[in-house]
């Protein structure tokens, strides 16, 4: 198998999105990838933040960290987007980020790549799915190709999303990750740097 490049490129408020972008990262170096962790830039004004506490820390505690570029994307082999969902729908952050890719799609290099999202919503029927259907929308327009996790291993029945990977956050964001997604995020990571490997041999 060639040496896989993926890139996990992610918005997240409060930090749920960011801890599943880092297990994403810790499977895909342990699967042989070369990883790069890149976060997009925060779009929302300061009083917004500053109106949710979990947010406001977040954003202090993580502002310095590297952010995505176009290049991160044209890099990688692979590409996993994590957004929080907005109404059924992909943040306007990360959404943001990917309209800027315009000239690159315009290129062709954001085709015949491995992509996959991740998800996170306060309730349970939250619009995990919907958020990740649409992100795959753009992966069309890519010419990507959606290695979504489906059922191809028996813990996915424990986590059951077969269009990527979620989590339910609770009413107060405060719902820890537990071994039931960390084993879908490694499934997922691992996956789609075999199926990467394979395209890119």
């Amino acid at each position: 198998m060639a040496d896989v490049k993926l890139a996990i490129i992610y918005y997240s408020s409060t930090g749920t999105v960011h801890g599943m972008a880092e297990r994403l990262q810790a499977a895909g170096e342990k699967a042989g990838a070369e990883v790069r962790l890149r976060q997009v830039p925060e779009l929302a004004p300061e009083e917004a933040i500053a109106s949710n506490a979990a947010w406001s820390q977040h954003f202090d505690r993580t502002k310095d960290e590297p952010k995505a570029t176009a290049d991160d994307v044209v890099w990688a082999d692979a590409v996993l987007f994590g957004s929080p969902t907005r109404y059924g729908n992909v943040a306007s952050q990360l959404k943001q980020f990917i309209d800027t890719l315009g000239p690159q799609w315009a290129q062709g290099l954001l085709a015949n790549k491995a992509y996959a999202g991740f998800t996170a919503s306060q309730t349970e029927h939250g619009g995990q799915e919907s958020t990740l259907l649409a992100l795959y929308n753009t992966i069309y327009h890519f010419g990507g190709i959606v290695v979504a996790p489906g059922y191809t291993d028996p813990l996915k029945f424990a986590d059951g999303n077969p269009y990527g990977v979620s989590h339910v956050t609770g009413g107060g964001n405060d719902r820890p990750l537990t071994e039931v997604q960390f084993a879908a995020l490694d499934h997922l990571a691992t996956r789609i740097v075999t199926i990467a490997g394979k395209l890119a041999a």
